[in-house]
């Protein structure tokens, strides 16, 4: 009798019929050669993203929401002006008074589109027109953790695929030689800095091959690339065919599916000697390059070095590009750290759109530049204070995106005179994931994986396509 048979238990009997069964739907729902995604009846507007994380939280009040009313009620308590609805976090519910804080920072319009931008960050500003601004977001939980989680799998529990795990799995490789999906975390120093775990680019319950693979600063970019010393890439070649064969037959005996991942890391791992460093070589780069991201670009590690990179693997085609910047969360002395990470990340996010768009990459390529949630307009520490702090505030936040389909030079959704609720045109993250998915051809209803006898999503279950985020 066949050995897979011998060994096979109701556990595992089920787990390769519903693996089978995956694996005949999405071969019928899309096919990557036609550019056809998953469950949709359209060509893609987009072929890849990258996502500009800023870890932390970014004060929208401080950066891209011009309230008047804060100048003009400043030190006054915020609810004698709206009325408290959702969470506070257990740093101010107990004030007695919550006084509203005017930003120190001047705001003017910029571009055709008149989007008003802080003066903290005008190489964005600059470049209002071809931004989609939506300042509208909302998200759920009110606590880093929680909200990083979900705005990177939708859940604000661990344990779920994140967005690049998903698209991995949903539209496969355009480049064997490369990850599916790469992470790029900004080193230095960082004050304010949340943690951030690798369960962020964590595959969850998707194959391992589907995981995030984070790329480090240095001469290194992926440790244990290279192989022993005095060893031939063709002795290399020889070795890894003869665990292939080891690994193949262990899988005819066991049925285990996580071998087929070790296989196909085994293979990735081999292909990447020889792309990475590629990769990682600027040595190509002009010096033009450097004038339009700036100095830090030649630093590995620097957001700015991220940020070129994250150019040099879209051009080589990989899917989902995820970069972190940490050291937004500004509960305390606000003016001297939000002007700091202002400067480390301006620049470089606005030449990365920049150089897109003059290489024709943008037009299929989707950028996001935002955090897990926004800060609120009243001071953290119950005081009036030159040195004044904000709190984490879900509610509203904004987020900017570009390219893929996205409408260029877009002002989208309202929020109140003191930037503390949406009232017009409300984009709650699973709308935000949704849109996404559509532009990468993808109907997020569909994008499914059966597990412990439920079928999961990026959305969980709620999410609609903004149509009117869309040109």
């Amino acid at each position: 009798m066949d050995p897979l048979l011998l060994n096979m238990t109701r556990r595992r009997a089920l787990q390769t019929v519903g693996g089978g069964l995956g694996s005949m739907a999405l071969g019928s729902l899309f096919a990557e050669e036609t550019g056809v995604a998953l469950g949709a009846n359209y060509r893609p507007r987009a072929r890849r993203v990258i996502y500009l994380f800023q870890s932390g939280g970014p004060s929208q009040t401080d950066l891209f929401e011009h309230k008047p009313a804060l100048a003009k009620f400043h030190g006054q308590d915020i609810f004698s002006k709206v009325k408290q609805s959702g969470r506070l976090t257990g740093f101010t519910d107990g004030h007695k008074l919550h006084p509203i804080i005017n930003t120190r920072y001047a705001f003017k319009r910029h571009g055709e589109c008149g989007s008003w931008v802080s003066e903290l960050l005008p190489h964005l500003g600059a470049i209002s027109d071809e931004l989609c601004t939506i300042r509208s977001m909302s998200t759920k939980p009110v606590n880093h953790d929680p909200a990083l989680t979900f705005m990177q799998t939708g859940h604000n529990l661990p344990g779920r695929p994140s967005m690049g795990s998903w698209l991995s799995y949903g539209l496969g490789s355009m480049n064997r030689n490369l990850p599916d999906f790469v992470v790029l975390v900004s080193k230095g120093d960082l004050a304010n800095m949340q943690p951030l775990n690798a369960r962020l680019w964590g595959n969850g319950f998707l194959p391992g091959r589907h995981q995030g693979v984070r790329l480090r600063s240095g001469s290194e970019p992926v440790l244990y690339l290279k192989d022993p010393t005095g060893k031939s890439l063709g002795e290399r070649r020889r070795m890894l065919d003869a665990i292939h064969e080891l690994n193949q037959e262990e899988l005819a005996r066991s049925g285990n599916p996580e071998i087929t991942t070790r296989i196909s890391q085994y293979e990735m791992a081999f292909r990447m000697q020889t792309s990475i460093p590629e990769l990682a070589d600027l040595s190509d780069e002009p010096e033009s390059t450097f004038k339009l991201y700036g100095e830090d670009a030649r630093t590995p590690g620097t957001y700015a070095f991220n940020c070129l990179m994250a150019r040099r693997l879209a051009e080589r085609d990989v899917r989902f590009i995820q970069l972190y910047h940490s050291g937004w969360d500004h509960h305390f002395n606000l003016p001297a750290h939000l002007p700091k990470r202002c400067r480390e990340t301006d620049q470089a996010s606005a030449a990365l759109i920049l150089d897109l768009k003059q290489r024709g990459l943008l037009e299929d390529t989707i950028v996001v530049w935002g955090g897990e949630f926004g800060r609120t307009a009243f001071s953290q520490s119950g005081k009036v204070a030159e040195s004044y702090g904000r709190d984490h505030h879900a509610a509203c936040f904004t987020k900017l995106v570009a390219g893929g389909g996205f409408k260029a030079g877009l002002n989208y959704g309202e929020t109140d005179d003191f930037s503390y609720q949406v009232v017009r045109d409300e984009v709650p993250v699973h709308d935000l994931h949704a849109t996404v998915l559509h532009q990468l051809g993808i109907d997020h209803e569909k994008l499914t994986f059966l597990f412990q006898g439920r079928r999961y999503r990026l959305t969980d279950v709620e999410g609609h396509v903004v149509r009117g985020l869309l040109a």
